[in-house]
């Protein structure tokens, strides 16, 4: 009691051995009786700092070194970033990604809450239709690849025949510097699935009383869906919002598998992380490649910031 009203008085532990031996015998039971716990976080700790941490920290010096797979680099300074700002398929990788990320978030959140809102009706059979929505999320993206690069042949393509059934001449898709972005912002839409089934949990979730408050106001649908509906769906297109950003971003193992990982035609599909993967595993320039990885871990991370801070004026929960 003396101790505590001491620390209240003064703002300051005491000291002693007297009292550091109280402390450690205290940790220590503290320690015993969560062994057991710390017993099981063990591997994810270790696992943490040896595949994330100790690979994060060390890219931060690789990015200013010259160090390749092969033999040790030296410090260049900022020589790594200097050469990505007069690279010119630097540039174009990121150009390729931010027009990705421009046409391909927006429109699967527009063709997301769309699909929810049709699977959130009372009809005959839904569950069915909700499993036919979600089933191409499961196709592993190499598959999905193999199966669109067979179906937009230009040749041999079923969906070239079927135009051309109906008089029109088909496009060449992913052979033409023009169409390759939106055939794969068109592929990627087909499995949005699982961003579907967010906004139908989120759809869901909003209180039936809202509605019935609308109605009795004499609300038509669509201002039941442009007053009620849309605000409390915000923290989920919020979400969706992040999410779609930093995946779009780090897009990837797709257009890789679609073009062999040449990027062509032109370098039109050749997006950042897949020009960072060249850099660091077929040129093994590894230095080069960390540097590559900072920079977009920056941007992410700048992107994100941006949304938290301008969500304050556009997000709205129930109860607000």
């Amino acid at each position: 009691m003396m101790d505590s009203n001491l620390v209240r008085a003064t703002g300051q532990e005491p000291s002693g051995p007297r009292h550091q031996e109280a402390r450690k015998k205290s940790f220590v039971r503290a320690f015993s009786k969560n062994a057991p716990g710390w017993l099981f976080v063990t591997p994810w700790i270790v696992g943490l700092l040896l595949f994330y941490l100790y690979p994060l920290v060390s890219s931060i010096y690789l990015s200013f070194t010259s160090y390749s797979i092969l033999k040790a680099g030296q410090f260049v300074g900022l020589q790594n970033y200097q050469s990505l700002m007069q690279d010119k398929v630097f540039w174009s990788s990121i150009y390729n990604t931010v027009y990705y990320a421009l046409v391909f978030v927006p429109l699967s959140i527009v063709l997301s809450i769309w699909l929810a809102l049709l699977l959130n009706t009372r009809v005959k059979g839904i569950a069915i239709y909700r499993t036919v929505f979600y089933l191409p999320t499961l196709v592993p993206l190499v598959a999905k690849a193999v199966l669109w690069m067979w179906l937009l042949n230009p040749q041999a393509g079923l969906v070239n025949q079927l135009l051309s059934r109906l008089g029109i001449d088909g496009p060449p898709w992913l052979g033409n510097e023009a169409w390759a972005k939106p055939t794969l912002v068109m592929i990627s839409l087909w499995a949005v699935g699982q961003t579907v089934v967010i906004f139908l949990a989120g759809l869901q979730g909003i209180s039936q009383e809202y509605y019935d408050a609308a109605s009795v106001d004499g609300a038509r649908w669509y201002q039941k869906f442009g007053l009620v509906t849309l605000p409390l769906l915000t923290p989920v297109i919020f979400y969706n919002l992040v999410m779609g950003i930093i995946s779009s971003i780090q897009v990837f193992s797709l257009p890789y598998t679609l073009t062999g990982g040449s990027g062509s035609p032109a370098g039109s599909m050749m997006f950042y992380v897949m020009y960072l993967y060249q850099n660091a595993f077929l040129y093994l320039k590894m230095g080069y490649a960390s540097a590559m990885a900072w920079i977009l871990f920056i941007v992410i991370a700048l992107l994100t910031v941006v949304i938290f801070i301008s969500s304050k004026k556009w997000v709205h929960y129930q109860g607000d």
